[in-house]
């Protein structure tokens, strides 16, 4: 049964009443409704916890897809916690502050990508720092220079906004997928794009800032040379 992912919807929700579905062998709960990020995308999975209506709660060890089209959310719980039954109503919370680091750092990212237009080869969010390696051939990359071009965007307040297409729209545009070793889910017969209002616009299922003041400082960290044509550009919030 699809889950209801209300953060592509609205990031800044911090909490839902949800019904138990499914429970799968391994333990991981799977609720009608969800507002905890599942691991994907480079993206970490949200942490928080599960409330019983009685009361008991455990935190949530991993949340993950269960099946290749990204529709269904399990919430796997550490050993030892209280068992949950279909039918169950629970309140999902995340941690806020963490989910928060991480808006404004997957923001930030797409900012990078437009700084920096080449193909994306990996990447990695955290909360304090992230990074994303691009297909660059031999060429110099300053640090400061990028610096200063995330600052000039960041300072723009330019909104950040989702919508979206179809597949076949999207396969009618390949130009808008900028990564090359993961591609954005198919098969449900549509794709969530992200906009930064003048500045960048990709598929993308995770969960960023309304506009990019939000983000707050960013600067690179480093430039790491990972191969003939790869190079990994850090940064941290500051």
């Amino acid at each position: 049964m699809p889950t209801d992912c209300l953060f592509r919807e609205d990031s800044y929700l911090r909490d839902c009443e949800a019904k138990v579905v499914a429970v799968a062998p391994d333990g991981g709960i799977v609720l009608d409704r969800t507002v905890f990020y599942a691991a994907s995308g480079g993206q970490p999975a949200d942490k928080g916890s599960l409330v019983a209506k009685s009361g008991a709660a455990f935190p949530v060890a991993n949340v993950v897809f269960t099946d290749p089209g990204k529709t269904e959310i399990a919430h796997v719980p550490p050993p030892g916690s209280p068992a949950l039954a279909v039918g169950d109503t629970v309140t999902a919370a995340i941690d806020w502050p963490i989910r928060h680091a991480r808006m404004r750092m997957h923001t930030a990212l797409h900012l990078l990508s437009a700084v920096l237009p080449y193909p994306v080869t990996g990447g990695s969010i955290g909360e304090t720092e992230s990074r994303l390696d691009f297909d660059i051939p031999e060429a110099g990359l300053d640090k400061d220079a990028i610096t200063a071009k995330l600052a000039e965007m960041i300072a723009a307040n330019a909104a950040v906004t989702s919508r979206w297409i179809t597949d076949t729209e999207l396969e009618a545009n390949p130009g808008l997928v900028k990564t090359m070793s993961v591609k954005p889910p198919m098969g449900t017969g549509r794709v969530r794009l992200i906009e930064i209002a003048g500045l960048d616009l990709q598929p993308c299922g995770g969960t960023h800032v309304r506009a990019t003041g939000e983000i707050g400082a960013v600067r690179v960290t480093q430039v790491e040379k990972k191969g003939k044509q790869n190079r990994r550009v850090r940064i941290a919030l500051v």
